[in-house]
C-alpha cells in the first residue's frame, strides 16, 4: 500500500531514532500495523500530526512536474562528476553551457552521454570565467569541503582562500549569475562548531548575494530509493532577491525502496539490466550468506562475529555498516565509492554479492541509458559520489519556477547561443573529444 511507512522509514524522515519510533508503536502513540509484505509500520493517514508525513500527504509534486522554463536559462556547473546534478538540472530545463570536472573518467562519462555539452576537463584554478560575465543565469556545484581557516571574528571570502569553495566564489564573482547553488554533505552544517558555514555565509554576502536559509534535503523524500542527505545552499543576487521568493520542492507521496529500484514499476519501465559487479572472496561470501535480509554482523553466531570483526568486536558503537545486507522493501543506505568496503558493506538484499554497477546507478536514479566510462572501480566511484538525479531534478524544478518569477519581472532574452560560442573559445581545442 502506497501510504504505508515502515518503522525505519518513519525514523528516517522525522530524524528520530528507531528506538523512539518503536516506543511510539509499543505505547500506542500511533496505530501500528503489518503491511501486505509482513513489514511492521504505520499508515501515513494516521500520522497527520507529523510534519514530514503531512507534507507527503498534501504534496504538490504532480503540479511541480508541470513547471517548464519560460525561456532557455543558461547554466554553468562546477565539480560536475559523472553528471547526477547536471542531468537532474538539465531534465528540469536548464541549458548547460559549461561543465568543469578534473576527473578524467568522469569527463569521459559526461562526453559519452552528452556529446553536445561543453566539458572542460581540468583544474578549476586554470579557468578564467570572466568571458561568461552577463551570459549565464545559473551556476551550481558540489564543492569538496576541505579545511577552512577561521581568522578573526568575521570570517568571509579571505578565510576560504585555498579551498575549492573559494574557486566557486571566484566563478560567481566573475560570472555574476542571477542565482547560484552549492551542495555539500550534511556535516558542513556543524563543521568546526558551525564556524565553517558562518564563513561561507559571510563570503556569500561579500559577493553581493542573499542566501536562502540553507536546508538539508533527504533524498528519500524526493523519489530516490536511498537514505542520502545533502546540504543545499541557494543564493540570489541582491538586485533580484527582494523581488522574488524561492520555494523548496515538495516531497514525493511515498518512500521508494530497493524493490522500486530493481524491478519494473514507478521508477523504471523494466527490471534492472544485468551488468558487471564486484564479487566476494569465498571466505567473505560464506560469512555474508549467514546475514539475513536487512541484517548485519550482529546477526552472525558469536564465534563468527569475533572472527569477522576482529578487534572491532570489542569497541563501542553499533558498527552497523559492517557485514550489512540491505532490505528489498527499504531504501538503500547511502552509497559509498565501493559496495564491498568492510566498514560500509552494501550487500544485495537477496543474493550474496555486492551491488552491481547498474544497481548502484539505479539507487542514484540514473537512467539505464546513462553509461559510465572507465574501470569497474571508477564506475562505482563516479556513481557513489554523485548527487541522486531525482533529487537534483526536484531542486531544479523549484529553481526553474524561481527563474520564471525573475523572468516575469526582467523579460530578458535567452543568451544560450552566445554563451555557447563564448565557451567554445574558452576551452582549449585539445580538451574537446
Amino acid at each position: 500500500m502506497a501510504s504505508f511507512l515502515s518503522t525505519n522509514n518513519l525514523a528516517d524522515i522525522t530524524g528520530t531514532s528507531l528506538a523512539t519510533v518503536q516506543k511510539w508503536a509499543k505505547n500506542g502513540v500511533y496505530p501500528y500495523h503489518k503491511s501486505d509484505r509482513g513489514n511492521d509500520g504505520f499508515f501515513m493517514e494516521e500520522l497527520t500530526d507529523i510534519a514530514p508525513v503531512k507534507q507527503m500527504l498534501e504534496t504538490n509534486w504532480d503540479d511541480e512536474l508541470n513547471v517548464v522554463p519560460l525561456r532557455d536559462y543558461t547554466s554553468v556547473e562546477l565539480f560536475a562528476g559523472a553528471g547526477g546534478l547536471a542531468l537532474g538540472m538539465h531534465k528540469a530545463g536548464f541549458r548547460h553551457v559549461l561543465l568543469n570536472e578534473i576527473d578524467a573518467m568522469a569527463c569521459q562519462t559526461l562526453r559519452h552521454n552528452r556529446p553536445d555539452w561543453n566539458v572542460y576537463e581540468g583544474d578549476i584554478h586554470s579557468i578564467d570565467f570572466r568571458p561568461l560575465h552577463g551570459y549565464v543565469d545559473f551556476l551550481s556545484g558540489g564543492f569538496p569541503c576541505q579545511a577552512f581557516s577561521y581568522a578573526g571574528k568575521k570570517g568571509g571570502l579571505s578565510d576560504t582562500r585555498g579551498t575549492l569553495f573559494f574557486e566557486l566564489a571566484r566563478a560567481v564573482r566573475e560570472i555574476q549569475p542571477k542565482v547560484f547553488m552549492g551542495e555539500n554533505v550534511k556535516g558542513l552544517l556543524s563543521h568546526d562548531g558551525g564556524k565553517t558555514l558562518e564563513i561561507i555565509r559571510n563570503a556569500i554576502s561579500e559577493l553581493g548575494y542573499t542566501l536562502v536559509e540553507p536546508r538539508v534535503l533527504k533524498a528519500i523524500m524526493y523519489q530516490v530509493p536511498q537514505k542520502r542527505e545533502r546540504l543545499i545552499l541557494i543564493a540570489i543576487r541582491n538586485d533580484i532577491a527582494k523581488k522574488v521568493e524561492f520555494k523548496w520542492p515538495d516531497p514525493y507521496k511515498r518512500i521508494m525502496s530497493l524493490r522500486d529500484a530493481f524491478f519494473k514499476g514507478e521508477l523504471y519501465p523494466d527490471d534492472v539490466p544485468l551488468s558487471e559487479g564486484q564479487a566476494y572472496p569465498e571466505k567473505k561470501a560464506r560469512v555474508m550468506a549467514m546475514v539475513p535480509e536487512g541484517g548485519d554482523w550482529r546477526d552472525l553466531p558469536e564465534d563468527e562475529q569475533k572472527k569477522y570483526m576482529g578487534g572491532s568486536f570489542y569497541l563501542g558503537g553499533g558498527k552497523t555498516g559492517m557485514a550489512r545486507r540491505l532490505s528489498m522493501d527499504e531504501p538503500s543506505l547511502t552509497l559509498t565509492c565501493a559496495p564491498a568496503q568492510k566498514q560500509t558493506e552494501r550487500c544485495h538484499p537477496i543474493e550474496t554479492r555486492p551491488l552491481t554497477v547498474r544497481e548502484y546507478a539505479r539507487i542514484q536514479t540514473f537512467p539505464d541509458e546513462w553509461e559510465f566510462e572507465g574501470t569497474m572501480s571508477a564506475k562505482y566511484k563516479q556513481i557513489g559520489n554523485a548527487v541522486p538525479v531525482n533529487l537534483a531534478y526536484a531542486i531544479g524544478r523549484s529553481l526553474i519556477r524561481l527563474f520564471n518569477d525573475i523572468d516575469s519581472i526582467s523579460h530578458e532574452e535567452s543568451k544560450f547561443e552566445e554563451a555557447n560560442a563564448v565557451v567554445q573559445k574558452m576551452i582549449p581545442p585539445q580538451l574537446f573529444p
